[in-house]
C-alpha cells in the first residue's frame, strides 16, 4: 500500500481523535484549558455538538476513518490529531511535539500504528523535535519543513535522513517568532494546499524565497485577510482537489476558493478549533490519498 506523501490527493483514510477521548468532560477541560494555552475555556456539550457535523463533512469522501483510544497518558491537544506523527508514501514517521505537554502523544500513536498494522518508517530520537504542522508535501517528491518554536534543526537533519530515498527536493523554511513561543506559529499555520496549484495563504507571514518558490511552481493563491487569519482562515484541510472544508466565518477566503473552482464545506469551529487554535488540518491526520481524480 503506498501512503500519504500528498496534502491535496483524494483522502481515503484519515486518523481523528473524539473530543470524549480528548475532553473528556467539561470538569476535565475546566482543569486542563490554561495549561494547553486555550484561548478560552471550550464548552464539552457544544464540542461534541461541532465534532459531530465535522464528522459527517468527513464522512461524505473518506471512507476510512480510524480513532485514536482515549488514554490517560495525554491531554485535551490530542484532539489535533495531526501533529504526533507525519506520513510518508512508505509509512509513518513518529515525532516528538516541540510542546512539551504533548509529547506523550507519541508513544499512544506508536502503539496505535502497531495495532493497525500500519508501518512505522522512523522515529525521531535525542533531542529532535517536530509537529506534523511544520511538514508539508508540496508534491510527492517535494517535503517542506518549517524550522521554528515546535521544530527544531535536529529534527530536520533527521527528517532529511528518514525521507531521502523518498524526496527529491528537501525545503526548510525558517519560521518566525510571530506571536511568540507560547501561541507558536506552524508552517501550517500560513498554508494550506488545496490542489497542485492552488494553495491558501496568509502571504505576510511567508519568507520571500518560499513565496516566490511557490509562483516560479505555478501555484496560485488564496490570499487570508488579517481578520480571517485570526479565525484559523488559513487553515483548510482538502479532502480531494479544490475540495475542502474549513471553519465558519471566513467569508473573504470563502468566496476566494468558490471562485477558484473549489468546493467548500464549513463547520462551527468555535469550541473545537478556534479555542484551542487547532482548525481542519490539525483535528486530521492523513493516512492514505490517492491518485484518483475526480
Amino acid at each position: 500500500m503506498t501512503y500519504c506523501s500528498s496534502m491535496y490527493q483524494p483522502l481515503e483514510r484519515v486518523i481523528v481523535k473524539h473530543p470524549n477521548d480528548a475532553f473528556i468532560s467539561q470538569e476535565h477541560i475546566s482543569q486542563e484549558w490554561q495549561n494547553f494555552n486555550y484561548v478560552e475555556e471550550p464548552d464539552f456539550k457544544e464540542a461534541l455538538t461541532e465534532y459531530g457535523d465535522f464528522i459527517s463533512i468527513l464522512e461524505k469522501y473518506v471512507p476510512n476513518i480510524d480513532y485514536l483510544p482515549a488514554s490517560s497518558e495525554v491531554g485535551m491537544d490530542s484532539l489535533y490529531a495531526h501533529d504526533p506523527v507525519k506520513f510518508t508514501s512508505e509509512g509513518a514517521i513518529i515525532l516528538k511535539s516541540g510542546k512539551e505537554l504533548r509529547q506523550p502523544e507519541a508513544n499512544v500513536y506508536k502503539e496505535f500504528c502497531k495495532e493497525k498494522n500500519i508501518p512505522i518508517i522512523g522515529v525521531l530520537t535525542g533531542d529532535a523535535v517536530a509537529d506534523g504542522g511544520d511538514i508539508v508535501w508540496l508534491d510527492d517528491r517535494t517535503l517542506v519543513v518549517g524550522h521554528g518554536y515546535r521544530t527544531n534543526a535536529e529534527a530536520i537533519r533527521q527528517l532529511k535522513e528518514m525521507t531521502a530515498h523518498l524526496v527529491d527536493e528537501f525545503i526548510v523554511v525558517q519560521l518566525t517568532h510571530d506571536q511568540g513561543e507560547a501561541e507558536c506559529l506552524h508552517l501550517m499555520s500560513f498554508i494550506s494546499m488545496v490542489d497542485h496549484d492552488l494553495a491558501v495563504v496568509h502571504s505576510r507571514l511567508m519568507p520571500v524565497f518560499f513565496r516566490k518558490l511557490l509562483i516560479d511552481r505555478g501555484i496560485q493563491f488564496i490570499e487570508v485577510p488579517d481578520d480571517e487569519y485570526m479565525n484559523l482562515g488559513c487553515n483548510v484541510l482538502a479532502l480531494a482537489p479544490r475540495v475542502c472544508v474549513m471553519s465558519s466565518g471566513n467569508a473573504y477566503t470563502k468566496q476566494q476558493l468558490l471562485d477558484a473552482g473549489a468546493t467548500v464545506y464549513e463547520y462551527k469551529g468555535t469550541e473545537i478549533s478556534y479555542k484551542g487554535t487547532g482548525g481542519p488540518t490539525c483535528l486530521t491526520c492523513p493516512v492514505v490519498r490517492t491518485n484518483i481524480k475526480y
